[in-house]
């Protein structure tokens, strides 16, 4: 049985890759979860559809900055055309390396989250203007 806290979660969240604000980020949107009070903010910069880099910053426990870090990682490269297949909550599962209590899944969730509010905002802003 895998812990809590995989050595996976504390190394990203004591060594958050990808922390910080992104300069001219073509997308942000941050989520929060009124639960716990997490903050998470991701910000892109595209190259048409492709995501070109991923950054994050914000407040949380353990859990979703290490979510957040992990997600940034495995986002850049990626066409955002590929909608809800761009990446799967099961896959930051899976990279987490931990058994995420269902009273944690917000948590490890929060930074897709706001990957999926930002993009869908992006694209909306794409085709109407």
């Amino acid at each position: 049985m895998r812990a809590l806290y995989s050595e996976i979660i504390l190394d990203h969240f004591r060594h958050p890759h990808n922390f910080g604000s992104l300069p001219d980020a073509d997308v942000a949107c941050e989520e929060v979860n009124p639960l716990c009070g997490d903050r998470i903010r991701v910000e892109l910069k595209m190259d048409g559809s492709v995501i070109e880099a991923a950054h994050f910053s914000g407040d949380g426990c353990a859990i979703s900055i290490a979510a957040a870090s992990i997600l940034t990682e495995l986002i850049v490269g990626a066409n955002i055309d590929m909608g809800d297949e761009l990446i799967s909550g099961q896959q930051i599962l899976s990279s987490l390396k931990s058994d995420i209590k269902p009273s944690r899944m917000k948590c490890a969730m929060l930074a897709l989250e706001a990957l999926r509010s930002g993009v869908k905002n992006y694209k909306q802003s794409k085709q109407n203007g």
